[in-house]
């Protein structure tokens, strides 16, 4: 049986009492469980605003961290969502929202994994069991859903820019109000970060900049950014602020008491104040600090954030503090999904559970990189595979154990991961990059400049195309076919299962040039991988099936991009099944986007194609519709001839909300009776 969980009771103790680290960490509770029934929690509660804070006592706001961080527990069980990252900095965002009056003063949160607790302390407490649901919670901060979002982030290493963007903006109409960044250090190795703070020093920009160092990103930090924190924390030594909020080398007085693991094997017996990158810059720099001690941080913070020009304050937290199983897995408890809704497990649905597992599962698309990328590399010793911080989201996790000295992860670092593997295409290797297809946005003049104009042989595996559910429109894959397709010298092919994604990747692999193979977010249909590795003709599509009579007055050829195949082959089953419809559909698994099969396009026109219609998971406006319409009114007699009618179906001109997959794809159209609507439109 469960375990019932509650909160602890306020204690009246004054905030003296709480000053030791010892005392601290008897308050702070590590939880096990997550709980199924609202937990109590009577001083979070209370709040309805950060203002409500004003009136608490240090001692009730280290009450209120164990409350907050049990709530997030019991909310992450029933939406699911980011987990780790936002149990970490519970107490700095308790701290945060007492010591600045927002909305005057503005708080900036970096990607939005930690801004959970913020909602909570916001206002949105009773609605953040709708986090990631339609018509709920947006997993991001949004600045559309509250005042307390000053800027709507999904993507990291943008906070430090905006902020000051703000802090300027303020200072020149003259407004005197605090702007605080919360940067993590993984998100701090994104080469915009470092802009910023070299613009924040030129311009002696009035902003905070917390770096929250949890040695993490999703998966563990790496580089030389890492063990520069790594030995500034394991030197034993911080930069203290004096009370007139000045710099001071002192021990640390938490060594011991704050145990983790030794960061990296290099260490510095005494540092020297100039010997951290933030103050060779030109910021003020203090730390590092538990981000767990409530105390200190109101403290440090209170001091700091009176000071002019840029400052930054280095704390470190533990990613999923609180949570024992994510203080042992923080990769694997980035994340989490919805508890099931009854664990019990009877026999009637052991017995359905073992009969379902007799067939193979799916593999999610990821999978099916990850073992292409193995099989290849066990004969082609030219692949090289680069990664920027998504190793086991993008499937790399196999390849990156079996083939080491081949497995290059360059950190939050879009750019440099495409301009990377240009430079290693000059030596004569293979290098793929895997990336999101919304990541890939960020290294665009790059894949142009450095990869396309000099037609380089460099392959890109684009992951989480398409519509991603619960992550919402900061991570929807939806534009790369048009951002793609308008670059000389690029290969673009998107597969309509997992066995065509395996063996696109290798036609595109064994191609001399740039490529992009596209595939979306989660598992296949459960097509068999064929073996061994096949390439298809560059640019042939392949007609699926022709479904109704040759008599048909109405011919239509639906003309499917990637994984919409399924969908156009059971919204065509649909058409043909109508009797007052009358017509026959060709559909066709299109396979490529450049280049298009124009010679199948000729061939269906010559057949009598009365209706076209292109069908893609990706935006109308520049997609591959408009590639098949450019070519039928730019270079088709036949079409020129016949004038069949023509309609592009995909995502219309709006960015899709947050929910899940299958409500994103009703809310475009995308789902099969949408699709049926617009094609029967089409025809009448």
């Amino acid at each position: 049986m469960q375990q019932s969980i509650h909160s602890p009771q306020p204690q009246s103790v004054s905030a003296s009492a709480f000053d030791s680290a010892a005392q601290l960490s008897n308050l702070q509770q590590t939880y096990t469980v997550i709980p199924r029934v609202r937990p109590q929690t009577p001083l979070l509660d209370s709040i309805a605003a950060p203002a409500d804070l004003n009136t608490f006592t240090t001692a009730q706001l280290i009450v209120l961290a164990d409350e907050l961080r049990l709530f997030l527990l019991y909310s992450a069980g029933q939406s699911g969502g980011h987990f780790g990252a936002n149990l970490g900095v519970v107490e700095l965002t308790i701290v945060l929202h007492y010591l600045l009056e927002a909305p005057h003063d503005q708080i900036v949160w970096d990607v939005g994994h930690q801004a959970y607790a913020h909602k909570v302390l916001t206002g949105r407490r009773e609605q953040l069991g709708t986090i990631r649901s339609k018509d709920g919670l947006t997993a991001f901060p949004e600045r559309a859903e509250s005042v307390y979002d000053t800027f709507g982030v999904g993507h990291s290493s943008t906070s430090i820019s905006a902020g000051l963007g703000m802090s300027l903006a303020l200072r020149y109409q003259g407004r005197a109000q605090t702007v605080a960044c919360i940067i993590g250090d993984g998100a701090m190795t994104g080469g915009m970060a470092f802009e910023a703070m070299n613009d924040a020093v030129q311009q002696d920009a009035d902003l905070l900049v917390i770096l929250n160092d949890n040695d993490m990103s999703i998966s563990c930090s790496i580089g030389g950014f890492s063990r520069h924190l790594a030995m500034l924390w394991e030197s034993g030594y911080q930069v203290d602020i004096s009370d007139k909020g000045e710099p001071i080398l002192c021990h640390r007085p938490d060594m011991q008491a704050f145990d983790r693991r030794k960061r990296h094997k290099e260490m510095r017996d005494v540092p020297q104040l100039e010997d951290n990158l933030f103050k060779a810059i030109g910021f003020t720099y203090f730390g590092p600090f538990d981000g767990h001690n409530i105390p200190e941080l109101l403290r440090v913070l209170s001091l700091a954030k009176r000071l002019k020009g840029p400052v930054l304050v280095h704390i470190y937290t533990t990613k999923g503090k609180g949570f024992a199983p994510a203080e042992l897995d923080p990769v694997g408890y980035h994340a989490i999904s919805k508890l099931p809704v009854d664990i019990k497990c009877d026999t009637q649905s052991t017995n359905k559970e073992t009969s379902q597992s007799s067939s193979k599962p799916a593999l999610k698309y990821s999978q099916v990189f990850g073992q292409f990328l193995c099989d290849k590399a066990a004969h082609d010793e030219k692949l090289l595979a680069i990664t920027p911080a998504m190793e086991e989201g993008s499937g790399m996790t196999d390849f990156a154990r079996h083939f080491p000295e081949r497995f290059f992860d360059v950190a939050i670092a879009e750019q440099h991961a495409v301009t990377l593997a240009a430079g290693m295409a000059t030596q004569g290797v293979k290098p793929i990059v895997a990336i999101y297809s919304t990541f890939l946005q960020r290294g665009y003049d790059q894949l142009i400049h450095d990869v396309a104009l000099q037609n380089l042989d460099v392959m890109f595996a684009i992951d989480r195309a398409g519509l991603v559910g619960e992550d919402g429109a900061t991570h929807a894959g939806v534009f790369d076919f048009a951002f793609l397709r308008c670059v000389p010298n690029m290969l673009i092919a998107a597969p309509k299962d997992e066995n065509e994604c395996y063996h696109l990747l290798n036609t595109c692999y064994e191609y001399q040039g740039c490529t992009a193979v596209r595939y979306p977010r989660g598992v296949g249909t459960g097509a068999v991988i064929e073996q061994p590795a096949h390439t298809y003709k560059i640019g042939e599509a392949a007609v699926e099936s022709i479904l109704g009579s040759d008599a048909a007055p109405k011919k239509l050829a639906l003309l499917a991009f990637g994984t919409m195949v399924a969908t156009a082959q059971q919204a065509a089953e649909s058409l043909t099944h109508d009797d007052a419809v009358g017509c026959q559909v060709h559909v066709v698994n299109m396979r490529w986007v450049k280049p298009l099969d124009t010679a199948l396009l000729e061939t269906l026109l010559a057949q009598g194609i009365t209706h076209i219609a292109t069908l893609e998971e990706h935006m109308i406006m520049g997609g591959a519709g408009s590639a098949v319409n450019e070519y039928l009114l730019n270079e088709s007699t036949a079409f020129k001839r016949n004038r069949p009618a023509v309609c592009n179906i995909g995502i219309p001109d709006r960015f899709i909300a947050h929910g899940s997959q299958a409500e994103q794809m009703a809310d475009c159209g995308l789902d099969i009776d949408g699709v049926v609507m617009q094609l029967q439109q089409l025809l009448s």
